[in-house]
């Protein structure tokens, strides 16, 4: 009798066994699944810029010097004095322009007694003419000998350099060397890619080391032509106004290059990871229930999303938090909530 019961009982035994592992089974595939939080990747908006540095640069540098070899009368300045156009800064030994000058003098007197014999007939129209001509190549002369002994500054600037003394002989060093501080200027390499986005009097933003809070404001006054073929950049200058002075050639500083707003997916940050042992940059999305790997291309940081450039489309599901269980496949739970 009790083997006739035992024998009864064996298949409802068997279902209970099965329906318990299928259980276990369904627990533990629940179990599997890694929880993580997700954000939609958004299509936006983005105001572009590009930061460079660069070393701030006088606008205009002249270096004094003479035509030729000579000893040194006087230097007017000092480095660091302010000097106007056409102030006189050096004057050189002048021996040679005052016999110049005598010589001068004596055809001058000479063109006037000539002048009056020709009024009376007593001289021929061919001689006044040829001490007039005598008296033009000389006043060259003259002109070109006190350019180069009375050195004058062909701009209005502060002196930088001063290479001499009085009674010291020039040589090659340039006496003095004056600079031009308003405006400024600086000149920084663009990515090939913003070629067409620069324009001349584009607005930029400058920031110097030395300044830590202050901003300043220049304008592209001069773009090149042309690409460098080995690094694809060009030559962008800025001029920057410094009617208040406080900018000086040679400041370290950013400049940022105003580009205008396109149309960017962007995600955020927390979202980009990178990738060990290299230095490429990915994303997981969520897609019918599983992590997929994505390799991402950046563009600028915004405050806290990143631009992609590529990798992504915009409604993509990517995982901002429980990336570090995930390898692709993985399947995962969203719990946003």
């Amino acid at each position: 009798m009790k083997t006739k019961k035992l024998i009864w009982l064996l298949p409802l035994l068997s279902i209970a066994i099965l329906f318990s592992c299928k259980k276990k089974e369904e627990v533990k595939s629940e179990n599997t699944k890694v929880k993580v939080k997700t954000a939609v990747a958004q299509q936006e908006m983005v105001e572009k810029t590009a930061t460079y540095t660069a070393n701030v640069k006088a606008d205009v540098i002249n270096q004094i010097t003479p035509a030729m070899p000579g000893r040194i009368e006087k230097i007017y300045v000092e480095i660091g004095d302010r000097v106007g156009k056409g102030q006189l800064l050096v004057q050189m030994e002048s021996s040679s322009l005052q016999q110049q000058n005598t010589q001068l003098a004596n055809l001058e007197k000479d063109y006037a007694r000539y002048s009056e014999l020709l009024k009376v007939g007593g001289i021929a129209q061919q001689q006044v003419d040829q001490i007039k001509t005598q008296i033009d190549v000389l006043q060259t002369a003259i002109k070109n000998i006190q350019t180069n002994t009375q050195l004058r500054s062909p701009i209005s600037g502060v002196v930088t350099a001063r290479n001499y003394d009085n009674g010291d002989v020039f040589a090659q060093m340039p006496i003095l060397t004056v600079q031009q501080l308003n405006p400024l200027k600086a000149l920084v390499y663009v990515a090939e890619s913003y070629f067409t986005q620069v324009k001349l009097g584009m607005s930029v933003d400058i920031r110097l080391d030395v300044y830590e809070n202050k901003q300043f404001t220049g304008k592209v006054t001069l773009i090149y032509p042309t690409i460098d073929p080995n690094t694809h950049t060009f030559g962008v200058q800025v001029t920057v106004d410094n009617k208040n002075m406080m900018v000086r050639p040679g400041m370290f500083g950013r400049i940022t290059l105003n580009l205008g707003k396109v149309q960017s997916i962007v995600v955020p940050d927390v979202a980009v990871q990178k990738q060990s042992g290299a230095n490429d940059k990915f994303v997981y999305i969520v897609e019918n229930g599983k992590a997929v790997y994505r390799k991402v291309e950046l563009g600028d940081h915004l405050d806290t999303n990143y631009e992609i450039l590529s990798g992504i489309k915009a409604g993509d599901e990517v995982v901002t938090a429980g990336q570090t269980r995930l390898i692709e496949g993985t399947e995962v739970e969203v719990i946003n909530n």
